[in-house]
């Protein structure tokens, strides 16, 4: 059985990631009382119709603050049941958090008469800690539209073949600002830009000529031996670790070019060494 648990401040797409859930067979409950976390995993065990009961349900601020306290002792009991839980955790910065209410006209379930929606925002962020502390998964939503979001749910959540760590190799352009859900950054904007050769800027580290002007840099392969000697060592302590996803994030300027060049290579490197390892590139249209 595979239960996974969504929650995440309001506003921040916890409803698309049920619906995305759904969509791909999950049985799926909003709003649950967190107080009943393991009876629903027990009786999702003792299920008759599913071999592999899929279920996914959603606790957030909507629920009791002593059922959320109590949130580590209810995972804690409902994995003693040996099912595989995954926490996912969704947020956005306060200012999208603002507008997104604001363009929705929804009420924050935490406001009243007393407290404003920027207060409420703020109180939801502690009341969900215990939540957002024990998260195998945290995805930030602020720069990602509905289709991105659904997107990124598929790849991480959805798309792993084997068991065990889900490392995810990601190009992306600082202009657009670094990925704050990434654990381990390369900064490579110190190599040579193919975006200053007119013949190649409009075309992306996906295409062979960029590849191969790439290539042709040494500061490019120092730079790609350096990142993966690191990754090759350093990846399977994660592993070991427990950490259910890793992310890790190459960064040039826009994110067309060097970034995804890299990523694509260590990408393909890394997969003959570790299972569960996936590609994307955040600022590729």
């Amino acid at each position: 059985m595979r239960l996974i648990i969504v929650s995440g401040r309001s506003g921040s797409g916890k409803s698309t990631a049920l619906d995305v859930l759904e969509d791909n067979g999950y049985y799926c409950i909003d709003n649950l009382p967190a107080g009943l976390l393991p009876e629903l995993a027990e009786r999702a065990l003792i299920h008759t119709e599913l071999a592999q009961p899929l279920v996914a349900v959603s606790i957030d601020a909507r629920n009791l603050p002593s059922h959320l306290s109590r949130f580590p002792e209810l995972l804690e009991d409902a994995r003693n049941k040996h099912i595989q839980c995954d926490v996912l955790y969704l947020d956005a910065d306060e200012e999208t958090l603002l507008k997104r209410f604001s363009e929705t006209r929804r009420r924050h379930p935490l406001s009243n008469a007393n407290r404003s929606l920027a207060e409420a925002i703020q109180d939801e962020t502690a009341l969900l800690g215990p939540i957002a502390d024990l998260a195998d998964l945290k995805i930030n939503t602020t720069n990602l539209n509905l289709y991105q979001l659904r997107d990124t749910i598929k790849l991480r959540l959805l798309n792993q073949p084997e068991p065990g760590t889900a490392f995810l190799v990601e190009s992306f352009g600082f202009k657009r600002g670094m990925p704050v859900d990434a654990d381990l950054v390369f900064d490579v904007r110190c190599l040579p830009n193919p975006y200053w050769k007119p013949e190649l800027r409009a075309q992306s580290g996906l295409d062979q000529p960029v590849a191969e002007y790439l290539a042709a840099q040494p500061e490019v392969e120092e730079m790609y031996q350096d990142i993966y000697a690191y990754l090759y060592k350093w990846l399977p302590r994660f592993a070991a670790s427990n950490r259910a996803y890793v992310t890790i994030a190459i960064g040039c300027t826009g994110g067309h070019h060097r970034s995804v060049y890299l990523t694509e290579r260590l990408g393909q490197a890394l997969q003959k060494t570790l299972k569960n390892v996936q590609v994307r590139h955040r600022d590729l249209s």
